[in-house]
């Protein structure tokens, strides 16, 4: 038996038989005498397959996650500066196949030279050159593994198209060579509610004997060469744990402490057939996409009808809309924002009202308008806020709406560390722990080479946490944690003891986390908090919680 160690970024644990994604069609030779004008329209029209079969997949994809994902990606296949690419390719004679991978591979080349920043988006436009140099040859793309019994898919990523069109009910866990916490991996995989684990070193290698393996999304290991009996007792485990999760109710401590939970969503669409039963609201309302693959800014009628919606879907409940998030890794077409060195420093969020401000103006009188005609507590907040004064300016932008509930997001060190300050104006804070992971350890969210320094475990980043709960407690404020950590079950507990008073994640997370927060006192939770903080590193921290839980787990 082999361990092998790698991230953990989807909870859970499975075992059973291993399969490996197949990898795309080879480019074949270039073909001469090729006719430019014929062989650009061929590889245009395999651009327009390629978009139209993401389209179709994002109208079908089970989450918002993998909808907004699908759809920017749909996106890109209509970018003018890669059809320009491939038509200076045909012009000088390549067919087009080889027009589309070298326009393809012109556009990575560009993005790796800006510093690294895109990594993640350079591995969905090599996705996106197979797929399209594939329709051009009229071959199939290697699709997910169908061997007719449930298995544990590895590969050595797995693009947004691939994840998202996963069957859960014979996909068991995912595993991967590369990538990070933040990657569309990890993201949709814990959307979709599956064991995952990825920068997995080795496990190609491990899996080409085949055998069953066993997989732990919370710890972050796979362990090869596992017996059947052992399998079996790792799968009736983790189905007893989902047997035990508590389905509905409001969130709180094991002793009546109240810790409001609340789900993300990206449109009125992610709450059909969710049970909202003691669930406080929508913690996260993702209006980017309604705005992505936009080459013109939706109007305002349109933007009111979309939150309206939404609003109205959830009822008399709390509704926290996150005003437009671009910028660096989500760059929106109608904005026309220029190129800039490291984007993930410029300008992305809040900053973008800098260079438009009309569409911040239009996106509150929107929100506004919604609101007045709906039960919601509607509230909004802006994210990549890192000063007071930007936050007292947003806070006074939305007042101006009638929007009275205005917060911000806490995702860079400086909004951390003036958290006090912030809150004499803002009505409540909302921690982003991936892009906070991001600038307090200097580790770029888009490179793959850093996931032990994305961790939200990282006892730096809870650090950072504490000093904005603290500065909520003694404002008599909310304080919630709304990125990918507040679906850690084992961390909901830590976050509470940290005095965190809302968690809002992915619906499927809302039974784990509730039954981890009732194993604990809420005194329990403060202690808990303060053994992880002193914890050298993520991992430490993280065993720590595992421990601790699994003590109460069999009291």
């Amino acid at each position: 038996m082999r361990e092998l160690a790698g991230l953990g970024v989807s909870p859970g644990a499975a075992a059973g038989p291993v399969e490996v994604m197949g990898p795309p069609p080879a480019l074949p030779p270039p073909r001469a005498g090729t006719d430019a004008a014929e062989e650009e329209r061929a590889a245009v029209r395999a651009l327009a397959a390629v978009g139209a079969e993401l389209e179709k997949r994002a109208a079908t994809a089970p989450t918002p996650e993998a909808r907004g994902i699908l759809s920017a990606q749909a996106a890109i296949t209509g970018d003018p500066m890669l059809l320009a690419g491939v038509r200076s390719r045909t012009e000088r004679g390549a067919d087009a196949a080889h027009a589309l991978h070298g326009a393809f591979d012109e556009q990575a080349r560009t993005l790796l030279a800006a510093g690294g920043v895109f990594a993640e988006r350079v591995a969905d436009l090599a996705d996106l050159s197979g797929r399209a140099v594939a329709a051009a040859l009229g071959l199939p793309m290697p699709g997910i593994p169908a061997p007719g019994h449930p298995f544990v898919l590895v590969a050595d990523d797995l693009s947004p198209a691939d994840t998202a069109a996963l069957d859960t009910a014979a996909v068991l866990a995912l595993v991967t060579e590369r990538g990070g916490p933040t990657g569309h991996t990890a993201i949709l995989a814990r959307s979709l509610g599956l064991p995952a684990v990825v920068g997995c070193a080795g496990i190609l290698d491990a899996a080409a004997s085949g055998g069953l393996v066993a997989v732990d999304g919370t710890a972050g290991t796979v362990r090869t060469s596992v017996t059947e009996r052992e399998a079996a007792g790792i799968n009736a485990a983790a189905t007893r744990a989902e047997e035990e999760a508590v389905p509905a109710g409001p969130g709180r401590t094991a002793d009546g402490r109240a810790i409001d939970l609340m789900v993300n969503i990206g449109s009125a669409a992610d709450l059909d057939g969710v049970d909202l039963t003691g669930v406080a609201g929508v913690g996260l309302f993702r209006t980017e996409f309604l705005f992505l693959g936009r080459h013109e800014e939706p109007g305002l009628d349109e933007q009111a009808a979309a939150y309206a919606k939404a609003f109205a879907a959830a009822g008399g409940r709390t509704v926290v809309v996150r005003t437009l998030d671009a910028g660096a890794d989500k760059p929106l077409p109608f904005l026309r924002l220029p190129d800039e060195p490291n984007p993930a420093l410029g300008v992305r969020g809040l900053r973008v009202a800098r260079e438009r401000p009309d569409v911040l103006e239009t996106q509150l009188a929107a929100i506004a308008r919604a609101a007045a005609g709906t039960s919601a507590r509607v509230a909004v907040m802006a994210p990549m806020v890192a000063t007071p004064a930007e936050a007292d300016a947003f806070v006074g932008r939305a007042r101006a709406h009638g929007l009275t509930t205005a917060g911000v997001m806490v995702e860079v060190p400086s909004a951390a560390l003036r958290a006090a300050r912030i809150l004499r104006g803002a009505r409540f804070l909302s921690i982003g722990t991936n892009d906070l992971s991001q600038y307090a350890l200097a580790a770029d969210r888009q490179h793959s080479g850093f996931p032990e320094l994305l961790d939200p475990w990282q006892p730096a980043v809870l650090d950072l946490v504490a000093r904005c709960a603290e500065a909520g407690a003694a404002a008599g404020k909310p304080v919630g944690v709304c990125g990918e950590a507040a679906a850690d079950p084992l961390l909901a507990p830590v976050l509470a003891g940290l005095g965190v008073t809302r968690l809002s994640m992915s619906p499927r997370a809302l039974p784990a986390v509730r039954a981890a927060l009732l194993r604990f006192t809420f005194a329990e939770c403060a202690e808990l908090a303060g053994r992880v903080l002193a914890a050298d590193d993520p991992a430490e921290a993280r065993e720590i919680a595992r421990t601790r839980h699994n003590e109460r787990g069999r009291s």
